[in-house]
């Protein structure tokens, strides 16, 4: 593939130079037992930061919270051996001269009454509703949001002294920052929660006190949907106007780039619109963003999630015609790059017969 490919191009985000346009997305592993990262987790990101990928965005990690979690192999971002076992990560990605930022995570009411590992613990979210009318937890209290606002900046600064290149923010897909967000989970009638723009209230604090504790010049990027794993027909905007309410409090808390997640990243965001979601988010914030959403596969995510069915590897055509139209930045790929480490190699030397297929056992694996 030529050089002049636009996703072989650097990027410079702020002090930062990523060499091409592709980013691993987040994907959730479990494979850290007791929440700890092993050396087998920092050579699976090692693999694809040296076979090309321009950014790691690492799998869910969970900040200090009781409830952030509902598996005890999910890792957690907090205590002395896991942050060791994360610096050892990007060691081994700085190590072949990649980048690499942590995805910082709660689930929220998404945690299962009485699961490990804290099972005494209730899940918590914006009204203590899973989904709409679905009652499973308590409501967070604003000293409990407060706790988790700062654990979110404890992270964040931990992410910093450790040598990350930015951290990601994780309000999409039904967990607990998208629950505020979301009228179907948050039925508050304080501060946290009325229209769109109140309900972004707490993903904005909690921007803002991570913009806080790492300063000016590190990344922060910030993951959101309309979907949610409670709903995947869900919708937070209807309208551009609607979707500026929910984004620009986010703009002004420091935010750096978008992450735009959707199942198709080439299908219109509102009806009678041909812009996709990054290319509506980009236009209303100015803020660069990420279109991700089966990239380099036949199928979207659900046919492995839901119906344990693998997908074929398909050309990346729509997406140089995505940055070609102004519409994204930076690309994120998944499934993609757990079938295959060597994917984004493979793409630029446009040795498409070699690319793997996905196949959903992929998902149970550190390949």
């Amino acid at each position: 593939m030529p050089d002049n490919n636009p996703l072989f191009q650097p990027y410079q985000l702020g002090h930062l130079t990523l060499p091409n346009r592709f980013v691993m997305a987040p994907m959730t592993r479990s494979c850290s037992p007791g929440g700890i990262p092993g050396d087998d987790v920092a050579a699976y990101y090692r693999r694809r930061a040296e076979n090309g990928v321009g950014l790691i965005l690492t799998e869910g990690t969970v900040i200090d919270h009781p409830a952030s979690s509902g598996d005890p192999n999910v890792p957690r971002f907090f205590g002395e051996d896991a942050l060791a076992g994360w610096r050892a990560v990007v060691e081994d990605v700085h190590a072949v001269g990649g980048r690499i930022m942590p995805q910082l995570w709660h689930i929220g009411m998404m945690r299962t009454p009485g699961s490990e590992p804290n099972p005494q613990i209730p899940p918590i979210g914006p009204s203590g509703l899973v989904g709409p009318g679905v009652k499973a937890g308590k409501a967070a209290t604003l000293e409990e949001i407060d706790r988790i606002i700062q654990a979110f900046a404890m992270a964040a600064s931990d992410a910093q002294a450790m040598g990350f290149d930015g951290i990601e923010l994780h309000g999409a897909h039904g967990y607990l920052i998208d629950q505020f967000f979301w009228d179907a989970t948050n039925r508050r009638t304080d501060a946290y929660g009325g229209n769109l723009r109140q309900r972004a209230r707490f993903a904005a604090e909690i921007v803002h006190a991570c913009r806080q504790a790492v300063g000016p010049d590190f990344p922060i990027l910030f993951r959101f949907s309309q979907w949610k794993i409670q709903d995947f027909d869900a919708r937070l905007a209807e309208t551009p106007a609607q979707l500026d309410q929910l984004l620009s409090p986010l703009v002004d808390a420091g935010v750096d780039v978008f992450h735009c997640s959707t199942r198709r990243f080439w299908e219109p965001a509102f009806d009678h619109s041909g812009l996709t979601l990054a290319g509506w988010t980009k236009e209303l914030t100015g803020k660069p963003t990420i279109a991700v959403g089966s990239i380099g596969l036949n199928e979207d995510f659900l046919a492995a999630l839901v119906e344990g069915r693998g997908a074929d590897t398909v050309g990346i055509d729509r997406v140089i015609q995505l940055f070609e139209d102004g519409e994204a930045d930076l690309v994120a790929v998944g499934r993609a790059l757990l079938a295959d480490p060597a994917w984004t190699h493979k793409v630029r030397q446009g040795r498409s017969e070699e690319l793997h297929a996905f196949d959903p056992a992929a998902l149970n694996a550190l390949v």
